[in-house]
C-alpha cells in the first residue's frame, strides 16, 4: 500500500474518531432533572432582559454582576476554557433552566425571570459543578 494512502486512512479515521468523541461529549440541550414536559419554568422569550454575562472556564463561573433583583435576566455564556461548559439555573420558580452545552471559545445564553430568595448557577456537565463550577446568588 501506498504512503500516501496509508496517510489518508489513518487521517480519516483520525477524523472519524474525533468526530465520534464531539457527538458523545455534546448534550440535546435537554436536562434529565425533574421530568415533567421538558421545558425549563421560568423561562421567557430569548434575549429579554436585564444582560449578565457568565465566563466560564476550567473549572470557574464569574458573574458581571453580584447584585440582583426580582426580574427577567438573560445570562450570556462566554466559555473562555477548553472543554464544553454550560449553565443551568435552579431556584424559586426557576427549574431546569439550561443552556446548550458550548465548545470552548463559544457563547450561548439563557433567559430566566427570578423572583425573591436564593438561586444556584452552575455547570451541569458532569463533574464540573463539583470541581467548583457553581455560583449562589440572592435576588432581594
Amino acid at each position: 500500500m501506498a504512503i500516501s494512502t496509508r496517510v489518508a486512512l489513518r487521517t480519516t479515521a483520525l477524523a472519524f474518531s474525533a468526530a465520534l468523541a464531539l457527538a458523545a461529549c455534546s448534550g440535546s440541550g435537554s436536562s434529565s432533572g425533574s421530568g415533567g414536559s421538558g421545558r425549563p419554568s421560568g423561562t421567557v422569550k430569548a434575549g429579554s432582559g436585564t444582560q449578565v454575562k457568565v465566563t466560564e472556564s476550567e473549572y470557574a463561573l464569574k458573574l458581571s454582576r453580584s447584585s440582583f433583583t426580582p426580574g427577567t435576566y438573560t445570562f450570556t455564556v462566554d466559555n473562555v476554557g477548553k472543554t464544553v461548559h454550560a449553565l443551568e439555573v435552579d431556584g424559586p420558580g426557576v427549574s431546569d433552566a439550561r443552556t446548550k452545552n458550548v465548545q470552548g471559545g463559544g457563547e450561548t445564553s439563557v433567559t430566566v425571570t427570578l423572583k425573591k430568595g436564593g438561586y444556584d448557577l452552575y455547570c451541569p456537565v458532569d463533574g464540573h459543578k463539583g470541581l467548583g463550577m457553581e455560583q449562589h446568588i440572592v435576588v432581594g
